[in-house]
Parts: structure tokens; sequence; C-alpha cells
């Protein structure tokens, strides 16, 4: 059995490797434990794992500015896809969005990243072609 529950801190070195484990997701040093335990905090009640016994198998980041939503690193173990676990993860993401007033919720996939692309479309997700994304660092880290 499969139960989704709130991502805790606790559950990082699981997440993490599940992350850098899933093709088409790229990991920076912005996804570091200190960094993570920092979103958790400001975002609480809105990023999930699905975990079966006690083995995480899926896994998504999520969190709002106050008007938008931002669905970030949904991941599945490849043995659990086809399950509905993704829906689930995602569902359990935009209602808990959806609590707090943000009704609208935006997420980035990679160009080449056509499965993900395909996955969020069958749930109703449509791309923004009339946009651009604009990156800034400030720092001189360019992996974050």
């Amino acid at each position: 059995m499969i139960t989704v529950r709130e991502m805790d801190i606790a559950d990082y070195d699981a997440v993490i490797q599940l992350w850098c484990d899933t093709e088409g997701m790229s990991i920076r040093d912005a996804d570091s434990r200190e960094s993570i335990d920092a979103y958790l905090k400001r975002n609480q009640g809105l990023s999930f794992v699905a975990v079966s016994g006690s083995e995480i198998v899926g896994a998504v980041l999520v969190g709002t500015d106050g008007r938008r939503g931002y669905l970030q690193h949904l991941a599945v173990l490849p043995t659990f896809r086809g399950r509905r676990i993704g829906y689930e993860l995602v569902a359990q993401s935009v209602n808990a969005l959806a609590l707090i007033g943000i009704s609208k919720t935006h997420l980035f996939v990679y160009q080449d990243n056509l499965k993900a692309q395909h996955f969020y479309e069958k749930l109703g997700w449509f791309p923004r072609d009339e946009i651009r994304m604009y990156s800034y660092n400030s720092s001189e880290n360019s992996n974050v």
C-alpha cells in the first residue's frame, strides 16, 4: 500500500537520491539539505512524499510566492510508475495550495523531457509558449 504524507527534512537523503536518479531532472547546489530545509519551513504543508512500507517511492517539492504555486522536482521510482503515484502527489500539492488561496500553479520542464511533458498534459497542465524564462545568478557558483 502506498501512502502520501507531508515531506520532512528527515526524508532528505532518500528524496535527494530519488531526484538524482530520475532522468530529465537537474539537481543543483540549491538542492542542498540546508536549502531544502529552509524551503520546507517557508512552504509548510505543500511538499509530499509517497511511501511504500518504509521506502520513499515518490516525492514532490512545492512552494509559493504568495500569488502562484510552483511545483518542482516531481519524481517516482521507475518500478512504481503507472500506479497513479505522480498523479496523487500532484493532486495533494494543488489541493494544499488551494487551501491557502493559491489557484494557479506553474512548473518548469526541460524542452527535451517529453515524458514529463506528456505526463503533465494528461493531467490538464498546458504549456506557456508565449513567455520565456530568464534567470539571474548573483553568486559566483554557476551550479545554484
